[in-house]
């Protein structure tokens, strides 16, 4: 029989990220691939959301989520971005920050429409924007600084582009844009009345930068879609809880979109992140401690096997680049090192637009318990022997 599928679907296979994963769960391998962030979550957020279960808070919220998350999304907004937003008319409660920044592009773009995109990219921007037939135009960054000029901005705006998609901190590059950056953005979003998508998941893991939200700088309040969530904040990444700020008549098509597809966000979770979300500011302070000695220790052990790590600023990713010749491409170096010593990474070529930029990295992922991060280090470090 022939299956007759839709045309959308036909290019689309599962991603690296999702491949690698799989097979190293089947060798029982360490998995650096995917940012699953496999840790504990907080006692509180984990209490609330029993609780919630206990109490029966199992129907159906309403379609922007409930209304005491939000509040405190709006609370949190304005004490760590600098937003100020009406909980009421201007948050969104989501299905992860995925299922916001697609509510968000059902919203504000046609098919045929152009969204502009910074490569690397994280690859489930991409695709979803190629599924709903929007153009992604690419402004090619190049380690170890990840910057941009203006003129390469401009150029991948056309009289089809609609958006700007920027995710600070990033996936895969760990790159946090600077408040100079994000300025000219938003002056380019306004002369060209272009939408400014932020995915900030990453926003409270930061090291050598701080973490500025475009939308709190002047003139990009009213063209601005801040999105973010619980999932890597708080180790809670198959909760699936997230959000979107943004004008009130955008939210309003959102919230239909995220019924439509969604319904809601689980119910007795939202309540288990409403918790999360009175936790003290030394919890984020802990937090970036700790992965910041994370980072430092996958990235001392990458040299030593003679890999060049590209240290990020941002995020708990990471992406090296290894000698020439010492694998055919990315993806021979994933198999092999998963083969050699069963620690799963993910090729740089999912990340890039043009294969050859990214054909001698891979990425690695830091989210792990230490003692899984530090078996995955041992691990490597026996490739020198091999």
């Amino acid at each position: 029989m022939e299956y007759r599928l839709a045309d959308r679907v036909q290019t689309m296979v599962q991603s690296d990220i999702r491949r690698y994963s799989a097979i190293c769960a089947e060798i029982g391998g360490v998995n650096l691939s995917q940012g699953v962030c496999d840790q504990p979550a907080p006692e509180p957020i984990k209490e609330a959301a029993k609780a919630a279960i206990d109490a029966d808070q199992s129907i159906y919220t309403n379609l922007r989520g409930t209304m005491e998350l939000r509040r405190l999304i709006a609370r949190k907004l304005e004490h760590f971005n600098g937003i100020q937003v009406d909980p009421e008319r201007e948050i969104v409660v989501t299905v992860g920050s995925a299922g916001a920044f697609a509510c968000a592009a059902l919203a504000t773009l046609n098919p045929g429409d152009a969204c502009v995109v910074f490569s690397p990219y994280y690859s489930y921007h991409v695709h979803l924007l190629q599924m709903l037939g929007v153009d992604v135009r690419y402004v090619d960054l190049a380690p170890p600084d990840w910057s941009f000029t203006t003129a390469r901005l401009e150029e991948a705006i056309t009289d089809r582009t609609r958006m700007i998609l920027v995710n600070t901190p990033a996936n895969p590059t760990g790159k946090v844009f600077s408040e100079a950056e994000l300025s000219e953005i938003v002056r380019l979003a306004n002369e060209r009345d272009l939408w400014i998508a932020t995915d900030e998941i990453y926003e409270y893991i930061t090291f050598d930068a701080p973490h500025v939200s475009p939308g709190r700088l002047p003139g990009a309040r009213d063209r601005t879609l801040t999105i973010s969530g619980a999932s890597k904040t708080f180790a809670v990444t198959g909760w699936r809880i997230g959000y979107a700020a943004a004008p009130a008549p955008v939210v309003e098509k959102m919230a239909v979109a995220n019924d439509i597809f969604y319904i809601c966000a689980a119910a007795p979770l939202q309540h288990g992140v409403a918790a999360g979300l009175e936790l003290p500011d030394r919890y984020y302070e802990e937090m970036c401690l700790e992965y910041r000695a994370k980072r430092d220790l996958l990235a001392g052990t990458l040299r030593d096997i003679g890999f060049l790590p590209y240290m990020p600023a941002g995020s708990y990713y990471m992406l090296a680049e290894f000698p020439a010749g010492r694998y055919r491409d990315a993806t021979d170096a994933a198999e092999t090192i998963l083969r050699e010593v069963g620690v799963a990474a993910v090729p740089g070529t999912a990340f890039y637009r043009n294969w050859e930029d990214g054909c001698r990295q891979l990425r690695f992922c830091f989210a792990k318990e230490t003692s899984d991060l530090q078996d995955a280090c041992d691990r490597l470090r026996r490739l020198n022997h091999g």
